[in-house]
């Protein structure tokens, strides 16, 4: 059923659909790309907000049901297939700049629409994954066309990352805020994990000392022939799995080598 892209038929509706052929490169000119991308811009964009709802409304997406993550995937997926210069993608991103913040464990949720909708989303911590998906769909507009606006988003979002050494508590270093966040997996759809994270800030072109940690990790799952493996897959729940578990990936490992090849970059 067209209402199923997101919730009613999970990792197999449209939604995750597009968020993985984005994330292989798949070319945005495909008809069938066109008409998935079409159909998620009449049915899950809010038309008031700009951002991404997980159900349908008669006019686009149910206002009361946008979320963080699923609108930083949609901006990001639409992007990558062309859409960056659409007035409803930009007002996607307008929404992300407009709404998105980066709270560490504040005293009282923010009120009003839409951060009471969904305390896990928006509530007195930030989500990290809505953080990372979020930051994710701004690097993916040219530096030179970022405004302001993005720019200080990505500047807010960057350093509560980095704040957190990507996966740490911000209280405690020693702490792992997610022991999954350690496992690396392709794709991450809502979720995210530590390769993910470091590949969106070297993208940004952030070198801190603050990301050091996770090159560490990231070097030390490396194998003797230089490969990383699939530790974390959606096999069994997409239309089509990938690659196999615990064996050498492609993806992973051409993630991996961008982002060292990033970090060291001059």
């Amino acid at each position: 059923m067209p209402e199923d892209f997101y919730l009613g038929a999970k990792y197999k509706g449209t939604v995750w659909n597009i968020i993985v052929l984005a994330e292989l490169g798949a070319d945005g000119k495909d008809n069938r790309i066109r008409k998935a991308a079409e159909f998620i811009l009449a049915s899950s964009q809010d038309k008031q907000s700009g951002g991404f709802a997980v159900q349908s409304a008669a006019d686009g997406g149910d206002h009361e049901r946008v979320v963080p993550c699923l609108t930083g995937n949609m901006v990001f997926s639409l992007i990558r297939f062309g859409y960056r210069d659409n007035p409803l993608v930009q007002s996607g991103i307008e929404q992300i700049v407009k709404y998105h913040r980066f709270d560490d464990g504040i005293a009282q949720a923010p009120k009003g629409w839409p951060y009471q909708r969904f305390p896990n989303c928006w509530g007195k911590h930030t989500c990290h994954m809505g953080a990372v998906k979020s930051l994710k769909a701004l690097a993916e507009i040219p530096a030179a066309e970022r405004t302001p606006a993005v720019k200080e988003t990505i500047a807010q979002g960057a350093e509560y990352l980095l704040k957190h050494r990507l996966y740490k508590s911000s209280r405690d270093p020693s702490v792992i805020a997610k022991r999954f966040w350690l496992n690396f997996g392709f794709p991450t759809l809502w979720k995210t994990d530590a390769l993910e994270m470091l590949g969106v800030l070297v993208k940004l072109e952030y070198r801190d000392d603050r990301m050091q940690d996770a090159v560490d990790l990231l070097i030390s799952k490396q194998d003797g022939q230089g490969r990383w493996k699939m530790e974390k897959s959606w096999n069994a729940r997409l239309l089509v799995s990938l690659e196999k578990d615990n064996k050498p990936s492609k993806w992973i490992t051409l993630q991996a080598l961008r982002a060292l090849k990033g970090i060291h970059a001059e």
